[in-house]
Formats: C-alpha cells, structure tokens, sequence
C-alpha cells in the first residue's frame, strides 16, 4: 500500500491500532459503571496537561498524562465525598481545565490555539516517534490492567457493595480503573483527539452489546470493533485528506447502527426461544441483560 511508504502513516497506523484496542478496553468498565462520560471529562482536564507541555517546553503527551491522572483521581474522590455539591466540583473542575489549556498554550512562546488543534480533534502527520514510544509503553499498561485485572474490575463494576463484602479493595480498583481510564485519554489523543476520545471509549461497548451476552464476548468483539474503526478511520483520513478524528468516531457510530439493525431480528428469535421453553415448563436461562455487559 502506498501509505505504508510514509514514515509518519507507519506511526500513525501503529497508534490508530494501540487506541482501537485500550479504549475499548477500558470503555467496557465505565459502561457497566454508568460512568460513559467520565473519558470526556478527563478529556477537558488534559487539555491543561497540553498546555503546561508547551509552556514548559516538555512533552504534552507525558504532562497531559499526569495531569490527566490526578483530574481523574479528583473526579473519583469528588464521587465518593461530593454528594449533592458533586455535579457542580465537576463542572468547574472540567471547565477549568479546558480553560487552563487555552491559557498556557497561548503563554508558551510561540503558542497559540493551532497548536492545540491536533490534541482536540487529532492529527495524522503531528504524530511523532516520541509519540509512538509514549503511546505503547502507555497502551501496555492500560492492556495489563483491563486484562490481568478483569475479573476484579468487573466484580467492582457490577456491585460495589457485594465487591467489598467478597473482600475486594473497592477503592483502590475505582482508583485504578480511573488512572486507567486517564492514561487511554492520552493514549488516544493523537488520533481521536481530547474531545472526540470518550466515544471511542463508549460506543464500540455499545455495538458489541447488540450481538453478545458475556463479558468475555463483548470485551473481544469491542475491542475488535475499536481496531477496525481506528484503522479505516486513519486510511480514510490519509486519501479523502478529512480530519482523521472526525472520521472515527462517525464510523464508529455506523458500525453501531448497522449491528443495531442486524441483532433486531436475532433478539426476537432469543425471545421467542425464551418463551417457548417457559411454556414448555423447562426452567428459564440465566442471561445478564445485554447492558449489564454480562458474564464472565
């Protein structure tokens, strides 16, 4: 393929496939933990991470990192203490955080908001080799994480309560999950961009929960879907020359719609099956309803 001459698509395709699989990955917990925002609004609290990057002259993907993270931890601990003042904690601290990126970044010398750009909404040539190196020592943490920890990650996302009376740290794995989460934002932020990156975390859950009923299908087909998406985003940013970001997403929420319209008819089958063998007197199947994100 001619792309593949292109030094800059060689990186590009490498963290299109490296976000395609960690926002997925992720994505399924938050799903299940009601919380399919939460990628949007550390999405805002990074922005000032980008910022203080130019400002300081240091890596933007490094220092979105870590502002991302404690913008995440704030958030989960503004959950746990919040209560009714909760929402508006929130609103001002992702507000302030978009804010606070515009400001350093037109600080920085020789900033200014095109600069920002490429973080909001992504970029295919800005990708870097330091980039790439962020993103897949990034990517393997949030890999090890969503996989060596899954079943204690979906025990706390199913049911905090019955999690901690079975022992589970509960607090410690909220706090994971949402580093984990603050580390895909950054991840996906040269592709997707801050402000697009929370439905690549969400909507390919979505699609995979049209066809499946386990936790352990609905992981690999999202994750599946994430990397076809990202990839046929990215080549089609590269020939039709349209914002790479943009283009995900709207594949993305295609591909939801097309798998929408295609399990319509397979869960009336499963519903008719169902009745039937109540009727018949055989005891019920056990199914996790498709937004629970089912079993293990």
């Amino acid at each position: 393929m001619e792309l593949l001459n292109y030094a800059f698509m060689q990186r590009a395709l490498l963290a299109a496939v490296l976000v395609g699989i960690t926002a997925p990955a992720v994505g399924i917990y938050l799903v299940q933990r009601r919380q399919a925002l939460m990628g949007d609004g550390i999405g805002h609290v990074a922005m000032t991470g980008v910022g203080l990057g130019f400002l300081l002259s240091t890596s933007p993907v490094w220092m979105a990192t870590a502002v991302a993270i404690v913008g995440a931890v704030a958030m989960e601990l503004i959950r746990w203490y919040g209560k009714t003042r909760g929402d508006i904690a929130l609103a001002m601290l992702f507000y302030g955080g978009m804010a606070g990126g515009v400001m350093f970044i037109n600080l920085a010398p020789g900033g200014s908001n095109a600069n920002l750009q490429s973080y909001l909404f992504g970029s295919l040539s800005t990708v870097s080799e330091e980039d790439v190196s962020a993103i897949c020592l990034l990517a393997a943490f949030v890999v090890l994480v969503t996989l060596g920890l899954r079943r204690q990650l979906f025990a706390v996302s199913q049911d905090e309560e019955f999690a901690r009376v079975t022992g589970l740290p509960v607090r410690a794995l909220n706090l994971l999950t949402a580093v984990t989460a603050a580390v895909t934002v950054t991840v996906a932020m040269r592709v997707v961009g801050l402000l697009l990156v929370s439905a690549l975390m969400v909507v390919p859950v979505a699609a995979a929960q049209q066809l499946t009923r386990s936790f352990a299908a609905t992981f690999a087909v999202s994750v599946a879907i994430g990397v076809a998406v990202t990839l046929g985003g990215t080549v089609t940013s590269y020939y039709q020359d349209v914002p790479p970001g943009a283009t995900i997403v709207l594949l993305t929420i295609g591909v939801f719609i097309a798998l929408t319209i295609l399990a319509t008819p397979l869960a009336r089958r499963r519903a008719r099956a169902a009745a039937a063998a109540q009727a018949g007197g055989d005891p019920a199947e056990c199914v996790v309803p498709a937004q629970a994100g089912a079993k293990l």
